[in-house]
């Protein structure tokens, strides 16, 4: 049994959750979304104590790595409907910036041309200055993905640390040549 996956979800204040077979439906003031779990796992809703409950169907080895799973994903979609998931990016460099133009994010990053990165559309991504970027969204995974989408696009070097990276995160910078 996995540990994480004996632990009930807590259904949050403000939060709906419906079970209709095996989809799940999360709803909260921030916005609604859906997941289908596997065959190996029940997922039970006890309305009085307003928690989720995982149930693991047999003991095989896939059965016991899907239970743990299933109440993590379920964990993300309470906390996700409730209070939006959010990702800062900082833009570094002379001459690098960062704004949103309609449903799109335009980097200038030190390329010849402009690169433009479609915004999906259950996000939020605001440029406060022209130096960071903000991504918001009630669905975790998403939020990531386009957070690392949008940091794949000139990763932070280590010699002057210019690039795009996460708010917070540690460039190693290295000596250059000349440090001998």
């Amino acid at each position: 049994m996995s540990r994480i996956g004996k632990k009930p979800v807590p259904v949050l204040d403000g939060v709906k959750v419906t079970i209709d077979g095996s989809t799940v439906t999360v709803e909260g003031p921030k916005g609604s979304l859906q997941y289908t779990h596997r065959p190996e796992v029940q997922v039970q809703l006890d309305d009085d104590a307003k928690q989720l409950a995982v149930v693991c169907v047999s003991d095989a080895s896939e059965a016991r790595a899907f239970h743990g799973l299933t109440r993590a994903l379920l964990n993300n979609m309470v906390i996700g409907v409730k209070d939006c998931y959010e990702k800062r990016l900082e833009v570094v460099g002379v001459g690098y910036l960062a704004a949103v133009q309609g449903n799109e994010l335009q980097l200038r990053v030190g390329f010849a041309n402009e690169i433009r990165k479609t915004i999906p559309k259950n996000l939020d991504v605001t440029c406060p200055d022209q130096t960071h970027v903000v991504v918001r969204g009630c669905d975790k995974q998403q939020v990531g993905e386009f957070a690392a989408e949008v940091r794949a696009v000139r990763k932070p070097e280590p010699y002057k640390g210019k690039g795009i990276r996460y708010q917070g995160e540690y460039v190693k910078i290295k000596p250059g040549k000349t440090a001998t």
